[in-house]
């Protein structure tokens, strides 16, 4: 580390610039979560996973080969919660992944994860938006005779999740946890009425045609369980979100883990309860390519009448998911613009202490992502190009890219920095990880093998030569001191930027400020 007495220095391959005289100020967030709040963020960025999304698995690789993925991610799941949990009470910071990897791999490693996050949760608010339009237009036809085009619909949906979010986090918090318990239990009342109706059949879970030398279990062989394991991700996506919220939690170190292991096993339950009764209702076979798969259940098992009710029902749990992600991609780019990767501006927090300008560069991002993928597929008609699939498909490997990083971070850092305080270690240890690693990569290995993936990854490929070659010619050399910046510099010693103050590497790093004439 060399040291001078000027405004910049060059550390780990980039160079370093003073923050200036109220940067940080201009930039904080509000304690406001304790574990309740926490818990109920992690539900509600996953919980429209079992309202659609999950289903299409089903298609490539029948009930059972999607049985097979849910178990498959429950361990990597598993794995990386409790390393994650690790990580972010050693680092409780708001930088998640983008942190983890900035002091396991350096800056390049921390701009490569930190992008792979901001990719998966621009582009889940994305999806989120496209099929929250579907829903509420059908409704307002349905019941007001009244619609509009899908473009008014992802404005008004982006601006109203915008406001909720940059009203203040305790705001989003209480949200949080009420859309999850509602959501949830749209969930319990379906499944009650499947098993009492008797509308749930067990032979409906098999009734997919196996091909030749296939079973029922199994209708379309073994690899095809490699192409269901991203729909299955569709069950969990979006939990990792959690240490993004450290900066907003009354207690992280504490708080993170017990509310991931919480937030788990409520998903694991709600994702079995979708998984067997919404499939033994309609059927594995209209299950695997239903758009609409738990509101089709409600349909079989009440009819058609009450449809526009239910639609109403499964948008509450898209709109859970839509403010849980919508908070997650906020702080993924502010955590990465104050630390000087991204745009400064987008860390910038008003009155209230909340990331809007990042909050409204995403969403506009995301806007434009769907416009243009939307055209697209009307000109290539019969091309099979939908635009929310490919931004779903976008959105998964942007988040397996982001795991596998991860917890080979957590490889990593458990053996660059051994006397790091870690106030909670995870029970699986490296194994843990190493397990969460695999099946990550044998994830991202599915996508390149599958020719339905092909456009989501010359979208993120685009999108990564846009952001690396920003970061080499101009972002690399006007980094700042963030909390994870000085974290990993120090090597775990400087970990509590609310202890330590926000800039208590400045003078290890440039000298003594020279007095200005």
């Amino acid at each position: 580390m060399s040291q001078s007495r000027n405004d910049s220095a060059k550390v780990a391959g980039a160079t370093y610039t003073r923050a200036g005289q109220g940067y940080f100020e201009k930039r904080t967030l509000k304690r406001s979560a304790g574990i309740w709040g926490l818990w109920g963020l992690a539900v509600a960025a996953v919980i429209s996973g079992d309202f659609s999304g999950w289903n299409f698995g089903i298609d490539f690789a029948g009930f059972g080969g999607m049985l097979i993925a849910f178990v498959i991610l429950v361990a990597m799941y598993y794995g990386m919660i409790f390393s994650i949990g690790e990580m972010a009470a050693a680092m409780p910071h708001t930088g998640g992944a983008y942190s983890f990897a900035r002091s396991a791999m350096g800056p390049w490693g921390g701009l490569v994860t930190g992008a792979a996050e901001t990719i998966e949760y621009v582009a889940t608010t994305a999806v989120i938006v496209y099929f929250s339009a579907s829903y509420a237009d059908a409704i307002t036809s349905e019941l007001l005779n009244f619609s509009m085009p899908t473009w008014v619909w992802w404005i008004i949906l982006y601006a109203v999740f915008i406001l909720l979010n940059s009203a203040g986090a305790a705001i989003s918090f209480k949200f949080a946890i009420v859309v999850s318990i509602i959501s949830i239990g749209i969930i319990v009342v379906f499944s009650i009425m499947a098993l009492v109706s008797g509308a749930f059949q067990w032979g409906n879970l098999w009734d997919i045609v196996p091909d030749p030398g296939q079973t029922e279990f199994l209708p379309h062989g073994v690899l095809p369980i490699l192409f269901a394991l991203p729909f299955a991700m569709w069950f969990f996506l979006g939990i990792e979100e959690l240490p993004l919220a450290a900066e907003e939690s009354h207690d992280p170190v504490r708080d993170i883990p017990k509310a991931g292991f919480w937030a788990r096993g409520t998903l694991i339950v709600t994702g079995l309860l979708v998984l067997f009764l919404n499939t033994g209702v309609i059927g594995a076979e209209a299950t695997g390519v239903a758009a609409e798969p738990l509101l089709d259940g409600f349909r079989a098992i009440v009819g058609d009448q009450l449809a526009a009710l239910l639609a109403l029902f499964a948008l509450v749990g898209l709109l859970a998911s839509l403010q849980g992600i919508m908070f997650a991609y906020g702080r993924n780019m502010y955590s990465l613009s104050r630390a000087g990767y991204y745009p400064r501006f987008l860390s910038l927090t008003g009155k209230r202490q909340t990331p809007w300008v990042a909050l409204t560069v995403g969403a506009v991002i995301g806007f434009i992502a769907l416009v243009v993928l939307d055209t697209v597929a009307a000109l290539n008609e019969g091309a099979g190009a939908v635009a929310g699939a490919i931004v779903l498909n976008i959105a998964v490997w942007g988040a397996v890219l982001a795991y596998l990083l991860q917890m080979i971070s957590f490889i990593i850092l458990r053996r660059k920095f051994p006397n790091a305080n870690r106030p909670y270690v995870s029970p699986w240890g490296i194994t843990g990880a190493v397990i969460a690693a695999v099946i990550a990569a044998l994830i991202f290995v599915g996508f390149l093998l599958n020719p339905t993936f092909v456009p989501a990854i010359i979208a993120i490929f685009i999108v990564y030569v846009v952001i690396l070659v920003g970061f080499a010619l101009f972002f690399r050399h006007r980094l700042v001191l963030s909390p994870e910046e000085e974290y990993a510099l120090s090597e775990g010693k400087h970990w509590n930027p609310e202890e330590e103050g926000y800039d208590a590497m400045e003078t290890e790093v440039f000298g003594e400020e020279q007095p200005k004439t």
